[in-house]
């Protein structure tokens, strides 16, 4: 187990160190934000010297290996537009993006969890198909369509709900949450069922698959030879073992809730990393652009490895094949 544990680390570190020098080439061959951040009547005295204090005359290769060195040191460099260190930006818009994509997956859960339990359990009734016909809107719809939808639905035509920013919120742990206020909790309602619509969706037909693979097993046939009552054998045997794929994309796709909030939070002007990084891009703000994206590629490494560590408590298998 330790061996296993030691040899994903060093393959997470290479799979860093690699995404480093493609992130870095990528950002810096687009564009010039010199085009953007110098007034066009400038002087090539004054270009020159905004170019130097960026230190974007330097080779390529030399701001490459001054970006890793910074790395080292947890500095990813200055905001070009803000003036600020990029990840400092970063991490005051990161509470505000955890609150909306943790919130999307308890309902992507608790909603696709029982209702692909039911359809999977109960497959020939007219209820289940009606389930499955309905989480076909969730693959099928765009979700910049459904975010306008639900703005004009409940926020211009119903007045409901609030139809941008965060709203209220309470320091907790020294950290800003809107969940925990009421006014809050309206700001949050309509960006987190946007951005949970097709995770819901994909945990309900994930969960009714898992279901129809697990019932025809033999220790699900022999567990109600026992005559183990019914939910038992659902919560105990059925449930268990499907929850080992499910896990999987779930932890996976909690990495995009977070690196693809962007389309939820420019629609409903939620001030979290994903509207921070579309206005760095506009603006070419390539600290802010690489620090981003770098914390994107730490964040899948990580959950990554969390899934492992979920495999072995949850299937066996894994355990005695570590030991071998």
């Amino acid at each position: 187990m330790v061996t296993s544990l030691i040899r994903r680390t060093f393959q997470a570190l290479i799979v860093l160190f690699a995404m480093t020098a493609i992130v870095f080439v990528g950002v810096n061959v687009i564009g010039n934000p010199v085009d953007i951040l110098i007034n066009p009547d400038a002087n090539a005295a004054e270009k020159a010297r905004v170019i130097a204090h960026f230190g974007l005359d330097k080779p390529l290769w030399e701001q490459y290996l001054r970006f890793l060195g910074g790395i080292v040191q947890g500095d990813f460099g200055t905001s070009f537009v803000y003036n600020k260190p990029a990840l400092g930006l970063i991490l005051e818009r990161m509470p505000a993006t955890l609150e909306l994509a943790f919130t999307a997956l308890f309902i992507a859960l608790a909603v696709g969890l029982p209702l692909g339990l039911y359809a999977g359990l109960y497959p020939n009734r007219v209820s289940s198909k009606v389930i499955m016909s309905g989480s076909i809107l969730g693959f099928s719809l765009p979700t910049f369509w459904v975010g306008l939808m639900l703005v004009l639905v409940f926020s211009v035509e119903l007045g409901w709900l609030p139809s941008n920013g965060r709203g209220d919120t309470v320091e907790l742990f020294g950290v800003r949450w809107s969940f925990l206020t009421g006014d809050g909790l309206r700001h949050l309602l309509l960006p987190a069922f946007n951005l949970a619509l097709f995770k819901t969706s994909l945990v309900l037909r994930l969960t009714r698959a898992g279901v129809q693979e697990v019932l025809p097993q033999e220790y699900v046939k022999f567990a109600r030879a026992k005559g183990l009552t019914e939910r038992r054998v659902i919560f105990v045997h059925v449930l268990k073992n499907l929850m080992i794929p499910v896990i999987t994309i779930v932890g996976l796709e909690f990495g995009s809730l977070i690196a693809f909030s962007v389309v939820t939070e420019s629609i409903f002007a939620w001030p979290g990393m994903g509207k921070l990084i579309i206005d760095s891009i506009n603006l070419l703000d390539r600290p802010v652009i690489v620090a981003y994206l770098m914390m994107m590629v730490v964040l899948f490494v990580v959950l990554n490895f969390v899934i492992e560590i979920c495999y072995t408590l949850l299937d066996p298998r894994v355990r005695l094949n570590a030991r071998d």
